[in-house]
């Protein structure tokens, strides 16, 4: 069972903290590697008073390889308005989670279904593709969206909303899955009106995916006496708060050196290739507006790099060896 989940039927009393902390996890991210995450987050800050404390270098170097920072920046806004407005204890109401930082309308309604045993239309990705197979919904994502709400909405049981919500997850994702549905051993295919015409692979009908732009930029290896220079990005953007190698804006231009190393990253939005060249150990002004500090290269793994730079840092490392 996930470690932020209880028994169906169980006398334990659902966490809003636990189950918050791991959708917010969750989300962009698989359940393989959010539960190595999930353990070391709940050791360190077992209560939301505990993560509303602690400080935010910490916290996104604790959520360094996961992705989407944003979430990180936006958990801890989140904690600090539980404790701050709230005296520590989660709203147990959708209205009421939606207003705080960071909690958008799926995660305001799984926490209130499965902590709070509200009946809330909760929808994931899972749940979107079992409804839309389920009911053949054949239009096209996003605007299907709006049909599986209303197919999903009357079904919602009042008495047990967050188990039915996280039986959809668990079906969707062991079962209806994207590819290959296992529709044969499916407790739902019976109604199943995609299985019936064939048309399970096909849904949901997603929009085709457009071209993603492709960016380019650097970083600089400073070096001296066995440690090198990190900043700490800006709060606001992409990789927001983390410590990073210094480098110059993302552009679509090619840089004009060549670089020691390079590296090709995925975002969301668009493609990246970082590229590494050597830095003056007395030119820290060039990255004079970001708050900087000389780290030991072997104890680079406490620093909490975003996976971008660890790749970038970690070619330079097979370079020297």
């Amino acid at each position: 069972m996930l470690p932020w989940r209880i028994a169906p039927n169980s006398d334990e009393t659902p966490d809003p903290y636990r189950i918050w902390l791991a959708e917010v996890m969750l989300q962009q991210t698989t359940v393989a590697a959010v539960a190595g995450y999930f353990a070391r987050f709940t050791e360190r800050w077992p209560t939301v008073a505990d993560l509303a404390a602690a400080a935010d270098a910490d916290v996104m170097a604790a959520w360094a390889g996961l992705g989407y920072y944003a979430r990180a920046r936006n958990l801890l806004a989140c904690a600090r308005a539980v404790v701050a407005q709230h005296g520590g204890r989660f709203p147990d109401s959708e209205a009421g989670l939606r207003a705080l930082p960071g909690i958008g309308d799926y995660t305001a309604a799984s926490v209130a279904a499965i902590a709070f045993g509200r009946a809330a239309v909760v929808i994931d990705a899972n749940i979107e593709r079992v409804i839309a197979r389920h009911r053949l919904i054949d239009t096209p994502l996003p605007a299907a969206k709006r049909d599986i709400r209303a197919a999903l909405a009357p079904i919602v049981p009042p008495d047990r909303p967050g188990d039915f919500a996280q039986a959809l997850m668990d079906l969707g994702a062991t079962i209806c899955t994207p590819r290959g549905p296992a529709c044969a051993i499916c407790p739902i295919m019976a109604d199943c009106r995609a299985r019936a015409s064939g048309d399970a692979d096909r849904l949901p009908v997603k929009p085709p995916k457009k071209a993603k732009p492709h960016r380019h930029g650097i970083a600089h290896w400073i070096e001296r006496d066995g440690r090198i220079w990190l900043v700490r990005r800006p709060g606001k953007g992409m990789l927001g708060g983390m410590r990073a190698l210094p480098g110059g804006a993302w552009t679509d231009a090619r840089p004009a050196e060549s670089g020691i190393v390079h590296v090709d990253h995925g975002f969301t939005h668009f493609d990246l290739t970082l590229t590494l060249v050597r830095g003056d150990a007395s030119t820290e002004s060039l990255d004079a507006a970001a708050e900087g500090e000389w780290w030991s290269i072997s104890d680079l793994d406490a620093a909490g790099l975003p996976t971008l730079y660890r790749k970038l840092v970690e070619r330079m490392l097979e370079r020297l060896e």
